[in-house]
């Protein structure tokens, strides 16, 4: 019988996996609130719900048969799918005790102090708190949100009022994260586990945009050049937090004093991560996490090839009305290009990941290389937007 997965999520961050899943013939149930999410074209079974609203998936997954569920890409679903997997009886990678800590940033926060993982300096600030006295800059954000929403780099002392208001007001329990702003390259860790055994199949750089957009990457790099001792620590922060099976994603900063743990993610990257280290080494991804939703036995993953460098270059513009966007044939080194919007889309300012409207996969006979062409590609690629005064 056809394997059936439930998949929480129909965005840009689900792309990847989605297209894996149907390459695989797998029949999808696929959950997302908004019906023009571009994900959906991938389901048999289109469920126009809220990832978040976990009543209602509990009951399509014994309605439907389902025989795996996986949140990729985004954070808040992971405990829903933990939890529902567990009620359901289903083979999960994730336990509901674990998915408790990676997706509240205090409970992590709390735990990697606990186990002496490196870590910035952090503060909580209640509901009726004061500010707290903290060198600046510094970073606020929602302990309990998702994506980069409430999330504010604070450089003067007038903005961490506004700033502790913005995270409380996108945070559930009206909380608020002020943590140090640590000096030095900032990268990602993507693996893999299996019995607690962690494979790192790739560090990144990860390339960020500046205010109002703090946290918005623009690029993931490959292979980064701050990788150092980036991988040990991600390793021993997933330990700390129980990870022990499937898809991990860890952002680190490289400080003076050696690798940050800035959040652990038991998921694939919502970045088009998985592609990537497809790409650059190999090592089937996405395909591996869709193994682990469903119970299947997996075996450690070791790279099958290495490419000498790998660049995903994500595609913006300016607020407006978004009228076409045109890829010309014969890019070089470009794997693929991603184009989430259609035409008439309001687009709004960078401030998340959510508001950028594609991606390009290049490849380079080095990591060099593979910059210079994915920066030509963006620049060859023309987004069409007009009114471009909207708020």
């Amino acid at each position: 019988m056809t394997p059936r997965l439930l998949v929480l999520g129909a965005g840009p961050a689900q792309l990847g996996l989605l297209e894996a899943a149907r390459a695989r013939g797998l029949w999808l149930a696929v959950v997302d609130r908004n019906p023009s999410a571009p994900g959906l074209r991938f389901a048999d079974r289109r469920c126009i719900l809220s990832i978040q609203d976990e009543p209602a998936i509990d009951r399509l997954v014994g309605a439907l048969e389902i025989d795996g569920i996986i949140a990729p890409g985004t954070d808040w679903p992971i405990g829903v799918a933990a939890r529902i997997a567990e009620r359901a009886g289903l083979a999960h990678p994730v336990s509901p005790r674990s998915a408790a800590l990676v997706t509240n940033k205090l409970k992590q926060r709390e735990r990697l102090d606990e186990m002496g993982i490196p870590q910035p300096h952090w503060h909580f600030v209640g509901a009726d708190d004061p500010a707290p006295n903290v060198a600046l800059p510094c970073v606020v954000k929602a302990p309990d949100s998702q994506g980069q929403r409430g999330l504010t780099l604070v450089r003067a002392d007038a903005e961490l009022e506004p700033a502790l208001d913005a995270a409380r007001q996108e945070s559930r329990g009206n909380l608020a994260l002020v943590e140090e702003l640590v000096t030095g390259p900032e990268v990602t860790v993507v693996g893999f586990s299996v019995d607690g055994a962690f494979s790192a199949l790739a560090v990144t750089d990860r390339i960020v945009a500046e205010p109002p957009a703090f946290g918005v990457a623009l690029a993931h790099v490959w292979p980064s050049e701050g990788a150092d001792g980036a991988a040990e620590a991600a390793e021993r922060a997933l330990a700390a937090l129980e990870i022990a099976d499937g898809p991990s994603y860890t952002q680190l900063r490289i400080g003076p004093d050696g690798p940050q743990v800035i959040e652990v993610a038991a998921r694939l990257g919502g970045g088009h991560d998985a592609e990537l280290v497809e790409t650059a080494t190999g090592a089937p991804l996405n395909d591996l996490a869709i193994d682990a939703a469903l119970g299947r036995s997996v075996s450690p993953p070791t790279p099958s090839r290495l490419v000498g460098g790998a660049v995903t270059r994500f595609l913006v513009a300016p607020p407006g009305v978004l009228t076409g966007v045109e890829v010309p044939d014969g890019l070089e080194g470009v794997e693929r290009v991603r184009i989430y919007r259609e035409p008439g889309h309001v687009q709004g300012p960078l401030r998340r990941g959510s508001d950028r409207v594609g991606a390009v996969l290049v490849v380079g006979e080095s990591r060099g290389a593979a910059l210079e062409r994915a920066d030509r590609a963006a620049e060859a690629i023309t987004i069409g937007v007009e009114d471009a005064q909207v708020a």
